[in-house]
């Protein structure tokens, strides 16, 4: 009997390792490295690549094009060290012999578009709050009908710790995506849930449900789930706004009827960075009485006629804050200008807020961390 118990859990053991697939394993094989590995002020990334002759380290806080080589070791492996960069999350990849090759010795990758890239966090008072915090929200992909598009959509929904449990009704911030992203976009990239589960932890914001849905509107959903997309056109005149009309004729009735959402303009928020600051000033101009919340990120506004027009509707409508965001190498500032001239001269209160850098993460998730504690107060 005690063989055949010993057998039994041999055999289990056995059929738990082949369920992760015995190739995804090392056994004896490669040398074992870490990569990264953060000491004090500096950072180490190494690679075990014994056959390649170059191995080059490009990463998103350096200049476009500025690589850093790799030196290798007597074991195969291609190490080097460099000064950290300032607390935030960065992301990075090796070039070996010319070829990008992601770090096998790293989980935490992210996706953009099609890409995965690795990610390197830096810890710091500035990237505290991507940290997990100890009351955690829920965060849920959700499928709806959109009528006006005619496909089933995924949105990605944020709620915050206590939702479940509680019967309270909370605002609502719809949070908008750039170009090339979609619904996951903010979760992954943004680190929406981890800024505001801290925030909210901290007392520094409102507890909010936070809605993430695909701003392509010829999608169903993230690429990656491999879904047909439409043949929508969206530079036809009949197609203009066909994603702004549907967040706000579809998306927010939805979640008004399925989650407990305060359904009151004074309880919504929007915000969103490139194309979807774009989209952001789109659906406020052209539904003024939706939102009382109105942040835009490294997007702008063209110089138009009508301008001064659009902007009286929301000034007529009411408001309760419009801040905008956007950095000083942005290549959107000279639109984000012309929106804070638009205002300053239609006598519209709001915010211009400035960070160095340019078009990247690391400002609008700081945009978010920041606008985050003025939403609903």
């Amino acid at each position: 009997m005690k063989k055949l118990l010993t057998m039994a859990a041999a055999l289990f053991m056995m059929g738990a390792v082949q369920a992760q697939e015995l190739a995804n394993f090392n056994f004896g094989g490669r040398k074992q490295i870490v990569s990264p590995e953060i000491k004090g002020d500096s950072v180490t990334f190494r690679l075990n690549a014994n056959y390649a002759t170059q191995v080059q380290l490009f990463g998103n806080w350096m200049p476009y094009g500025q690589t850093i080589d790799l030196k290798k070791g007597n074991d195969g492996i291609w190490e080097t060290t460099i000064k950290a960069p300032y607390a935030e999350i960065y992301t990075y990849n090796f070039f070996v012999d010319g070829v990008s090759v992601n770090d096998p010795q790293n989980f935490m990758v992210q996706r953009d578009g099609t890409r995965y890239l690795n990610m390197l966090f830096v810890p710091g008072e500035r990237s505290s709050v991507y940290n997990e915090s100890s009351k955690r929200g829920t965060v849920e992909q959700r499928w709806y009908d959109s009528k006006s598009l005619g496909i089933n959509r995924r949105m990605t929904v944020y709620l915050p710790y206590g939702y479940e449990k509680s019967k309270e009704k909370y605002p609502v911030l719809y949070l908008l995506h750039g170009g090339g992203g979609d619904e996951e976009a903010w979760s992954s990239m943004g680190r929406a849930a981890q800024i505001l589960d801290n925030l909210i932890e901290q007392g520094k914001a409102k507890p909010m449900i936070i809605v993430m849905p695909n701003g392509n509107p010829n999608q169903q959903a993230a690429s990656t789930l491999g879904l047909e997309t439409t043949t929508l056109d969206t530079r036809s005149p009949e197609n203009a706004n066909a994603y702004v009309k549907s967040l706000v004729n579809e998306i927010i009735p939805f979640i008004e009827k399925n989650y407990r959402a305060i359904p009151k303009k004074a309880s919504r928020a929007i915000a969103g960075l490139s194309m979807g600051g774009g989209h952001t000033t789109s659906a406020t101009i052209l539904f003024p009485n939706a939102f009382d919340y109105i942040c835009p990120m490294s997007c702008g506004i063209r110089e138009s006629d009508h301008l001064d027009a659009d902007l009286q509707g929301i000034k007529k409508a009411g408001y309760k804050l419009y801040w905008i965001g956007c950095g000083e190498d942005d290549f959107a500032m000279p639109g984000t200008k012309i929106l804070d001239a638009a205002l300053t001269r239609n006598g519209m209160e709001h915010t211009l807020f400035t960070s160095d850098g340019g078009h990247e993460w690391k400002n609008w998730r700081l945009y978010l961390q920041t606008f985050a504690q003025l939403l609903f107060k």
